[in-house]
């Protein structure tokens, strides 16, 4: 998948990773793709929940090994 941005958050625990994705977020246009990988167990459940409450678009998950990969398709 294409992506505008990419943001390593491995390492990181809640709520680190959604908080750096909505500041990576706010430099991106609307429509631009966010590409997050995070290990933090909680980001399953923080990232959608991001990105329904902030209106953006969670367009895919993958999993990579031990991390998770978000894309999210800014509002």
């Amino acid at each position: 998948m294409e992506f505008n941005a990419d943001l390593d958050a491995k390492g990181l625990l809640c709520p680190l990773p959604v908080l750096k994705a909505r500041k990576r977020l706010q430099a991106l246009e609307t429509g631009q793709v966010l590409r997050v990988v995070a290990d933090d167990p909680a980001a399953i459940i923080d990232v959608p929940h991001f990105c329904n409450e902030a209106g953006h678009t969670l367009v895919d998950t993958q999993d990579l090994g031990a991390a998770q990969v978000y894309f999210i398709r800014k509002a």
